[in-house]
């Protein structure tokens, strides 16, 4: 039996102050507490970039501050606190740390958990995990977007009044849909590739008629999937930088977008795609369909230092598709096009008057590509906004063997929160618990600079992911489903009820927790479908399940009005572990969120002690209101969620 136990909490400030992310230069506050016959020493070990320093920690006289029990734990003999100091470097970067306890003849280690997802840790012999902190730059992400609530389109499937004229310039090989409601489909050669796009017709002047629509919804963030020249429906494979699609409009046509949602109240972000071109695009012209030479067959092209290709030998695409070929985005003709130049890609929709720019596949983006750009963006807009397109946590992204510095103050503002989206999809699946949601949750809120936490794009449905009302039904495996069954597939009315409420409850923490909610279109009305085909179905105009847009407007409306659930602290908790929470904390009022994940059964849960003083409370939801004394046994009924607004006295 080990006569040794030691503790330590990152999530606590007894244990580690401050919490999270720290600015350059800041100092740091470590305790460790120890339960043994006796301890030696205790030593601090941080691994800065290129050093290690290990910082010898003093023994303090317990406190009163303690938020564990003061009991010793049988049949430790002695209780000690150990303390230390550290000031982080004055350049970004990430710092770990764990410690080392000496007792007699032996060493123990004392480290991040197995998950190493940071807050209590655990008692190593050997070989610990560390403990992550982000430092950083201090940066103030613009309030309009921060504060924002955002609505993804793929314009072509969202709207176009056809009574107006079905599309402006189709373009050769293009399958044009006479039914709105057609399933997507790919029209592949034997071979795999796409032979002929299929087009529903939906445009930039269509967006613009449907402004009072996302006006009354409670939008003030429009998000637009590709909308530059390209052969394709998705528009990933750019053709010409300066040029909106024909078929969805034009300059002029964009230009009245954006005058006419500036009055609406919405500002608009464009998708930056720029790791990769279209192979039949002006740059690269694999086809001989634009003048000049082809940028893989000459020398002579001005874009052939743009690619990695080898003269009639092939070139790098991306992931290996031939239509994507990869630019070398270090290239300095490259780097002037972007951004560098007064006629450059960034300079022109954003003096047009767009507020932002999400960054497709920011990972294979250099990081001084990324810096530059940023840099281009807000001399021109201060208050413009930059979003990475990162599916991990972006704090410590390692991709292409290098450690990305996007939250260093120099790179992006935001990031695609698809962490968030993981993890609370796993729980409203079943596939894991509160505990291990709460633990995912806080390892993200201290691993981000507070800053971009706040900025965080939450999405829980987007272009690259199947629909969120029919994964939240239990539908079969799309691998398990050939292409013909996954684009006939619909929800039973029975798993549809089940996966409206999951998605009620998602959509209420999505609404409520930090950061900036998207909704991907359609999501809001009931809209299905497996993956990239079959997610990019059109709009359901006429079709809604208007129950489900009532439920989103009232959420949109609950955000709007209250700005603690803008800005106001965060803490999160969990209970059994079916039902989990949070509380968004302002000076006036706070609002805690609750809910129940189990699709049957009601559950009863003790808030006396986490909503002190006693005081009335609201909830959201319903309107009920709930007595002080009701809080000890509250029920949450199977799927349902509470929104309990409390009034915080500063008397």
């Amino acid at each position: 039996m080990m006569m040794f136990d030691a503790f330590h909490n990152s999530h606590d400030l007894f244990y580690r102050e401050p919490f999270g992310a720290v600015s350059c230069g800041q100092r740091i506050t470590f305790r460790l507490r120890t339960f043994s016959v006796h301890v030696d020493a205790c030593i601090l070990r941080i691994w800065e970039k290129d050093r290690e320093i290990a910082i010898p920690m003093h023994r303090i006289t317990e406190t009163s501050q303690s938020s564990v029990s003061d009991s010793v734990p049988e049949p430790f003999a002695e209780k000690d606190l150990f303390e230390g100091d550290y000031e982080v470097p004055n350049s970004p970067g990430l710092i770990w740390y764990y410690f080392v306890i000496r007792v007699g003849s032996q060493t123990y280690y004392y480290g991040n958990n197995l998950k190493g997802l940071g807050g209590e840790g655990k008692l190593w012999e050997q070989g610990p995990t560390s403990y992550q902190i982000t430092v950083h730059k201090p940066i103030e992400v613009p309030k309009w977007y921060k504060q924002g609530t955002m609505y993804q389109i793929f314009v072509d499937r969202f709207y176009n009044d056809r009574e107006k004229g079905f599309t402006f310039f189709p373009r050769k090989n293009a399958l044009l849909h006479a039914n709105w409601f057609d399933p997507p489909i790919y029209i592949k050669d034997q071979n795999g590739r796409v032979t002929d796009w299929d087009f529903f017709g939906g445009t930039l002047q269509g967006v613009i008629e449907k402004l009072p629509y996302l006006k009354e919804l409670g939008i003030s963030i429009l998000y637009l999937n590709p909308i530059f020249d390209a052969p394709s429906n998705h528009k990933y494979d750019t053709a010409d930088y300066l040029k909106i699609d024909p078929m969805y409009g034009d300059d002029t046509v964009f230009e009245q977008l954006i005058g006419a949602a500036k009055l609406s109240g919405i500002s608009i972000i464009l998708d930056g795609v720029f790791g990769h071109t279209g192979s039949d695009s002006i740059y690269f012209n694999k086809y001989g369909n634009y003048p000049g030479a082809s940028a893989c067959q000459s020398s002579d092209s001005p874009y052939f230092s743009w690619y990695q290709c080898k003269l009639n030998q092939g070139y790098q695409s991306w992931w290996g598709i031939d239509s994507l070929p990869e630019v070398n985005e270090m290239n300095a003709s490259y780097r002037q096009f972007i951004y560098g130049s007064e006629n450059s890609v960034i300079n022109k929709w954003l003096k047009m008057g767009i507020a932002g720019w999400r960054l497709d596949v920011a990972d294979e983006l250099p990081d001084e590509f990324i810096q530059e750009l940023r840099q281009a963006i807000k001399l021109i807009r201060p208050d413009a906004v930059l979003i990475g397109e990162v599916w991990e946590d972006a704090s410590n992204k390692v991709s292409y063997d290098k450690q990305r510095k996007y939250f260093s103050g120099d790179e992006l503002d935001a990031t695609m929160n698809y962490p968030f989206r993981a993890s609370f999809l796993r729980f409203m699946l079943g596939q894991s618990d509160s505990s291990s949601l709460h633990q995912e949750i806080m390892s993200l809120y201290e691993n981000y600079p507070h800053e971009n936490f706040y900025a965080c794009m939450n999405l829980i449905g987007s272009h690259d992911t199947a629909r969120i009302l029919t994964l939240l039904g239990d539908a079969p495996p799309e691998q398990s489903l050939t292409t013909i069954e996954q684009r006939a597939y619909r929800l039973s009315p029975y798993a549809r009820q089940l996966a409206v409420q999951r998605l009620k409850l998602f959509s209420l923490v999505q609404m409520t927790y930090p950061g900036v909610p998207c909704i991907y279109y359609g999501d809001e009305v009931g809209a299905e479908g497996y993956a990239d085909p079959y997610n990019r179905g059109t709009y359901l105009w006429g079709r809604e399940d208007s129950e489900l847009l009532s439920w989103y407007r009232r959420l949109l409306r609950m955000h709007a009005e209250f700005e603690v659930l803008q800005t106001g602290a965060f803490r999160s908790f969990y209970f059994e572990p079916d039902v989990y929470g949070f509380t968004r904390i302002g000076d006036e009022e706070e609002i805690m969120i609750l809910i129940n994940r189990h699709s049957e059964e009601t559950r009863t849960v003790n808030l006396k002690t986490m909503l002190q003083p006693p005081t009335v409370v609201t909830d959201l939801i319903n309107g009920e209101t709930l007595a002080p004394e009701t809080l000890s046994a509250l029920q949450i009924i199977a799927l349902g969620g509470r929104a309990l607004l409390r009034k915080i006295s500063n008397t």
